[in-house]
């Protein structure tokens, strides 16, 4: 069941709805043609069965309640009872307003069923046509145009001329207006009484006393007339109200028809206006009641009317009274379906469907302009029909406002996009037609005389840009074919080609008339089937522009902002009182320095007053520097319009971060922000949603000043696109500037080029962001906008404590010649640990490990850098590790260790876990080589020394991760090797000075034994530490030889020395990587002297060759020596009991190397790559000796 109005209508209903009637097909004469019709509407009184006059009644004779009101016949009892009531120039907007949610989309047609009966009979009449045709959407509002009307008017008042000589012009040049004749006023006269009588009751003439008579026909003629007459109203000298209330029914735009049906016929829906007069009776529950001259037969034209009339109100019957001069003879019931049937009335319904069929093709096809009005006009007996363009002619003339038709549609353009924005389930498919309906809106209204609607059109304008959505839906959602403020492409405006789709066109035929849109040269054509069917259909959407860009989006809705600012800015009467200002003059950007900004500590005051102004909005305090009065339409708008700027400026800014402009997108977090404090200065209470979005803000601006920050090298540039500003940013700040001076976050969106005030700056930002979610209890309903603010609060008190720890870190690497620690050093050491400590607490809320174990990482490193503050200056001979640096270090460890359990498990982020695992086994291995190198002999024993480096070393160890395959993986490789050399040495050490103690001794060299061989296998497994193996390799020779010494027997000797001697062949992979980086060199050099070579980095800068060369020096002596006491102690093993064949070719080999050694060390002209190539000889004839020589094992 149909609701009795449309949602949304724009005026209240005029009595009770009428139970809807739904229609039914009909099948006329053998020619089925579908009709069904759907009361939306109707104010007429319950049915009631008509009075059948008793024949001969005289009908000449008034009747006693003749032209009085009747509660049969309801509101319309004191007129014509409609059916030859005068249609309203505007009577489709009424009916359009009432039914808002029907025009533009589902509805064909909305017009006066009188109107719609005149169009369809055009084929079979001579009667002139003249009808105002207007397009919203997809509907066509049809309305009468009354010519001789609108030019009597003309002559009175001087309205119209421009159409007046037009007409004259083009048309009937010798036009006159045309009096209706005395036959015609009768014959109104007497079907008024005949109605009157049908409803009297007893169905007996009373007639009125004589002194009435002359009442007979006057009033009804004069009513006509100065109904028809008082319709129009003046061409817009229309009060401010009507602007706000465009139903005013003194404008004629008052629905006043007694029904509004919903008639689809065929494929047409039509939202129709109907008078007729329906009484209840006969064999149906419905008939409609006519008179007919008993003398003059039913026409075609009758039949028509009566037919189209019975389907339009869904009525089956028709009862027909019939007379002779007056006096009643008989009356007859006609079946509707039998009408087209009737003798001397015949015609095809099917006919009649392909007329409707034809005009609305036509009508569609070449009214395409939303807003411009149409007329249709052909001229009486003429068989051609014309469609002129109103609008463009009046175009010609100084005011737009002499077409009477501009506001109405202007009004109605407008009252359809707000319907369909209205609607929850809107499809962003339909934002092209919405967004048309308000383009051509504006072009029809004034400024000056409408700004509440031009500035709500231009928010609504704004609002389908929908500023969050990806930009990907930009070309995805809408139609991409370009930015048309029409609803039609240039190929659907193009005319169809005549021999397929009829004979219209835009040719001059005839040849003096240029100015039609579109011709129907010959009526009879509107009964050819499909005649002018046209595949030029209104589309039910309109092109939505594509925008290329956030940014793009972003200025459309800016541009629309602005004009509604304008509007309502323009409307405020008092900005007169205001201080003048030039929209065209750039507001000078506030800009700091280190000099002038004061420093971190105002940023402490500036956020109290923020947070003070914060509070006071909450109370309720707002007041307008222009006068706005609070409720008023101009401040419910110009609050939206700056909330709308503000969200534009934002998503600006958003953009700017990712394309990394941050001077750009510090200024248009500025221009949001100003928005915003205008907002807050006007808005009583501040709705949720809008605090979370000033969260949203200051936690981008706070991004900002980060940004900027960490990219201080491209200052310059950033400070030039942060002073730049476009002449529409210009103008929305001077529309800000009436209502505030905007300066509430200057503090936070001032571009200054101190580090450390930037930094602050962005903490600040981050804490009044929480600071507003806190105090207006939005934790709980945005938990993800409080866990953001405070993540953002933890990393920023993390950068600030970096900056903090550097500069500490600065002063002590220039502080020299004083061993004392400055208080400096110390204050930033307190400001950098003040700062993790609050990022600790801000991620641990949150229960984000991974960021609190890398704030707890930084704080063990801050331990380190005061651990290493405190070294003594001295010289290093004197130099002991202190108990400070000890205090600092064991601090470091145990904030490592917290990172760790803060983790858990390496699974919850490994790279973190193995970056502080790695920071841990650094600090255990400093604290042990410290120890180690500067062993604080006079507070503690050797031995405890020992013990606690051994310790640490292990510690270190534990924490340093060989196995996992990483980039970090050579590192741990090369720092266990280290750690177990370390350690090796010590115990090396230890056995060398410790007199004693055999288990001790015995424990010392397994434990050097062991180390020296794990850092071996881990030396060899790096590709750049030759120098460290050789080294170690070096260290386990010393360590043989001292095992020698305190060896008695030749033969162990023998043993001891071939293991040192197998120690020194084995380095020769070490001496084949230093040969390799010599040999790198050496061709590098000699590309370097061509004169086409370029240079390139130096590819053996990794080889320290001072420390090469004291390697290969030291090498060469101790191979010098092992192998003079293994020739030695052969020779003298051989002299006493006969050596073998095995120890003679040893004996031989060795002699020989050595001869060759002895000769190499003095060559004193030999280089560094030719005494490494002569080692790795030599040792490839060692490798190359007997396996069966002794001690070989």
């Amino acid at each position: 069941m149909e609701e009795p109005c449309g949602a949304g209508a724009a005026a209240p209903l005029r009595g009770d709805a009428e139970e809807p009637k739904q229609g039914s097909v009909l099948f006329l004469g053998g020619n089925e043609v579908k009709s069904s019709a759907v009361v939306k509407y109707s104010s007429a009184p319950p049915q009631a069965a008509f009075a059948r006059l008793q024949e001969k009644t005289d009908l000449k004779l008034p009747p006693a309640n003749w032209l009085r009101e009747s509660a049969k016949l309801g509101a319309a009892g004191t007129t014509i009872l409609g059916n030859s009531k005068k249609s309203k120039p505007f009577s489709s907007f009424g009916m359009a307003y009432d039914f808002i949610d029907s025009v533009g989309n589902d509805v064909d047609v909305v017009s006066d069923s009188e109107n719609i009966k005149k169009l369809l009979k055009i084929p079979y009449s001579k009667s002139h046509v003249s009808m105002a045709v207007h397009r919203i959407g997809r509907t066509l509002l049809l309305d009468e145009l009354d010519i001789q009307e609108l030019f009597m008017r003309s002559s009175q008042t001087g309205d119209w001329t421009w159409l007046k000589e037009f007409y004259q012009r083009l048309i009937d040049q010798k036009w006159q207006r045309k009096k209706k004749s005395k036959e015609h006023w009768y014959q109104k006269a007497i079907l008024s009484k005949f109605l009157y009588y049908s409803i009297n009751g007893d169905g007996a003439a009373q007639p009125v006393p004589s002194t009435s008579k002359q009442h007979q026909e006057g009033p009804v003629a004069g009513e006509s007339d100065e109904a028809g007459r008082a319709s129009w109203p003046a061409p817009f000298e229309m009060p401010s109200s009507l602007s706000e209330d465009p139903g005013a029914s003194n404008q004629g735009l008052k629905n006043d028809f007694v029904r509004n049906i919903l008639w689809t016929f065929e494929d047409i829906h039509m939202l129709v206006g109907s008078n007729m007069p329906i009484f209840g009776g006969g064999r149906y529950p419905a008939v409609s009641l006519r008179l007919r001259d008993n003398n003059k037969p039913i026409n075609v034209l009758t039949g028509i009317d009566y037919w189209l009339d019975n389907l339009i109100c869904n009525v089956p019957e028709l009862v027909m009274c019939f007379h002779v001069n007056g006096i009643v003879q008989k009356y007859e019931m006609i079946k509707t379906e039998d009408i087209p049937n009737l003798e001397n009335s015949n015609f095809s319904t099917k006919v009649i469907k392909d007329i409707a069929q034809n005009i609305l093709s036509f009508l569609k096809s070449n009214c395409t302009k939303e807003g411009h009005t149409y007329w249709l006009f052909k001229a009486s007996g003429s068989d051609i029909v014309k469609l002129y363009d109103l609008t463009t002619l009046c175009e010609e003339t100084e005011d737009k406002y002499q077409n009477p038709f501009t506001m109405p549609v202007a009004i109605l353009l407008y009252k359809v996009a707000c319907n369909m924005m209205l609607k929850k389930n809107q499809n962003k498919k339909h934002y092209g037609t919405i967004r048309t309906l308000l383009l051509n809106c504006l072009k029809l209204l004034d400024n000056g005389r409408h700004p509440q609607i031009i500035a709500s059109a231009n928010y609504m304008l704004s609002e389908l840009f929908q500023l969050d959505e990806p930009k990907k839906e930009d070309s995805a959602d809408f139609p991409m074919n370009g930015n048309s403020d029409e609803s039609y492409s240039e190929e659907e405006e193009e005319m169809p080609d005549s021999d397929e789709n009829g004979s219209y066109s835009n040719s001059s035929d005839p040849p003096d008339d240029n100015k039609a849109v579109a011709i129907i040269k010959s009526v009879g054509e509107l009964s050819v089937p499909e005649k002018y069917k046209s595949v030029h259909r209104i589309r039910p959407s309109c092109a939505f522009p594509v925008c290329h860009g956030t940014e793009e989006r972003c200025r459309l809705v800016l541009n629309h902002v602005l004009e509604g600012l304008k509007s309502v800015d323009s409307s405020v009467k008092k900005e007169g009182d205001l201080p003048a200002a030039d929209p065209s003059t750039p507001i000078p950007l506030k800009y700091e320095d280190e000099s002038t900004s004061g420093g971190p500590e105002s940023l402490e005051k500036q956020m109290a007053l923020f947070l003070d102004k914060m509070g006071s909005f909450q109370k309720g305090k707002h007041s307008s520097q222009s006068g706005m009065i609070p409720g008023s339409w101009q401040y419910k708008m110009k609050l939206q319009l700056i909330l709308k700027s503000s969200r534009a400026y934002y998503v600006l800014s958003d953009a700017a971060v990712i394309l990394q402009k941050y001077g750009r997108a510090l200024r248009y977090i500025k221009l949001a922000l100003q928005c915003h404090d205008t907002y807050c200065c006007l808005c009583g209470s501040m709705l949720p949603e809008v605090l979370v979005f000033l969260c949203q803000c200051l936690t981008l601006c706070g991004d900002i000043q980060l940004m900027l920050a960490q990219n201080a090298n491209n200052r310059a540039a950033y400070l030039e696109e942060y002073n730049y500003q476009t002449k529409e940013d210009q103008e929305i700040l001077h529309s800000l500037h009436r209502e505030s001076r905007c300066q509430v976050f200057a503090w936070a969106t001032d571009l200054s080029t101190d580090l450390e005030y930037q930094l602050s700056v962005s903490c600040k930002c981050y804490e009044a962001a929480y600071e507003i979610l806190l105090f207006s209890n939005l934790k709980s309903q945005n938990p993800e906008q409080h866990i953001q603010v405070l993540k953002r609060m933890g990393n920023i008190r993390n950068e600030i404590g970096v900056f903090y720890m550097n500069q500490a870190a600065a002063v002590q690497t220039e502080r020299v010649g004083n061993k004392n620690v400055s208080t400096t050093e110390q204050q930033l050491w307190k400001k950098s640990f003040s700062c993790f400590e609050e990022g600790i607490q801000n991620f641990e809320s949150i229960d984000d490990a991974t960021n609190a174990a890398l704030l707890l990482c930084n704080t063990g490193r801050l331990m380190r850098i005061c651990a290493q503050a405190h070294c003594a200056a001295e010289g290093d001979f004197k130099r002991e590790f202190s108990p400070e640096e000890a205090l600092y270090y064991n601090k470091a460890i145990d904030y490592y260790l917290k990172a760790l359990r803060s983790l858990g498990k390496r699974d919850v982020h490994p790279a973190v876990w193995d970056s502080v695992n790695w920071e841990l086994s650094t600090t255990y291995f400093t604290m042990a080589t410290l120890q180690q190198d500067y062993a604080p002999l006079s507070r503690k024993a050797q031995e405890q020394i020992e013990k606690e480096v051994s310790e640490a070393m292990m510690k270190s160890l534990k924490y340093c991760d060989v196995d996992t395959v990483s980039e970090r993986q050579p590192l741990c490789q090369y720092r266990a090797a280290t750690i177990h050399h370390r350690l090796a040495s010590m115990y090396h050490s230890c056995l060398r000075n410790q007199v004693g103690d055999e288990h001790l001794r015995k424990q010392h060299r397994v434990l050097a034994d062991l180390h020296y061989s794990k850092a071996v296998r881990l030396f060899q497994l790096l590709k750049d530490a030759p120098c460290e193996f050789l080294r170690v390799q070096l260290e386990r020779v010393a360590f043989a030889e001292f095992q020698m010494a305190s060896q008695n027997s030749s033969a162990g000797k023998l043993k001891t020395l071939s293991g040192a001697l197998d120690i020194m062949t084995k380095t020769k992979g070490a001496f084949q990587l230093i040969r390799k980086e010599l040999v790198a060199e050496t061709e590098q050099i000699s590309k370097d002297k061509s004169p086409e070579s370029l240079p390139v980095n130096d590819s053996s800068a990794g080889l320290n060759k001072e420390e090469v060369l004291k390697l290969l020096g030291i090498f060469e002596s101790r191979m010098s020596f092992l192998l003079l006491q293994s020739i030695k102690l052969l020779t003298s093993s051989k002299k006493k009991m006969g050596g073998s064949n095995d120890e003679e070719a040893v004996l031989k080999t060795n002699k020989q190397v050595y001869s060759l050694l002895l000769r190499a060390t003095a060559n004193k002209g030999l280089s560094l790559l030719e005494r490494t190539e002569l080692i790795l000889s030599l040792l490839e004839q060692l490798a190359a000796r007997g396996e069966g020589s002794p001690g070989r094992q």
